[in-house]
């Protein structure tokens, strides 16, 4: 008899009782952004965090984007524990395995979007023609192969953050982090965002997790985390969607 076979492997995204706090001012006064976060993100998987200005949203960000380490508790990503690596491998954890989406798009001026696309690939020690096949054939799947030579002052807000989609995609991460990616952008073209990235979505199974204000964005997402004071809302204690 054959025997069933299983996924073994652990969520992309792991977050358990987390705290982050800061000291501020010459009294050093405390500020607990993060008191006690615990959730997860499945391989593949697509989760809204939303919450007020001050939840924490951002505080978040950084632990999970692997920009930062936790007060206490665990976030591990991709099954490594980010506070037990030194600076250089958590560099190469978020080059290789993170893509990052931005409000503020964070394109370099007067650099093509083939360029713009190609400069994680600098940091991971790819050759030059490589980088820069792999950087047009990421504009091409996102819509933007006729655009390989503009600079970013010669794009629309919307495909500035299509540029920035694809530079996101371009290591073939197993996580896209989308901070407000819509924020500056009509409703139209944010809505031409968010099918992009729900595509990659579905179809290379990428795991997608998008911090938001707006809740139409949210709404979108199969599974929801809300924050609030640097806590869990009651009723996000088990991610939404998932009970």
């Amino acid at each position: 008899m054959t025997e069933p076979s299983y996924d073994a492997s652990p969520p992309i995204i792991e977050v358990t009782d987390v705290t982050r706090s800061y000291r501020l001012g010459a009294r050093g006064t405390a500020v607990h952004a993060l008191r006690g976060i615990s959730f997860t993100v499945e391989r593949g998987g697509f989760v809204a965090i939303v919450g007020p200005s001050g939840s924490g949203k951002s505080t978040l960000l950084n632990l999970i984007g692997a920009l930062d380490r936790p007060s206490s508790g665990t976030v591990r990503i991709d099954g490594m524990d980010i506070a037990t690596l030194s600076d250089t491998r958590l560099a190469l954890l978020r080059n290789s395995t993170i893509g990052f989406v931005f409000q503020q798009f964070q394109l370099l001026p007067r650099t093509s979007a083939t360029d713009n696309v190609a400069l994680p690939l600098i940091y991971a020690g790819a050759g030059r023609g490589e980088r820069t096949a792999r950087a047009r054939a990421a504009l091409e799947a996102v819509g933007l192969g006729h655009r390989l030579t503009h600079q970013p002052n010669e794009l629309s807000g919307g495909e500035q953050q299509r540029v920035a989609i694809a530079r996101a995609l371009v290591t073939e991460p197993r996580v896209i982090l989308a901070d407000e990616p819509t924020g500056n952008l009509d409703t139209a073209t944010g809505d031409e965002v968010i099918d992009l990235l729900e595509r990659f979505n579905a179809e290379r199974g990428v795991a997608l997790v998008v911090i938001t204000h707006d809740p139409e964005v949210a709404a979108r997402a199969p599974h929801r985390i809300r924050l609030r004071d640097g806590l869990l809302e009651p009723s996000a204690a088990l991610v939404e969607g998932e009970r």
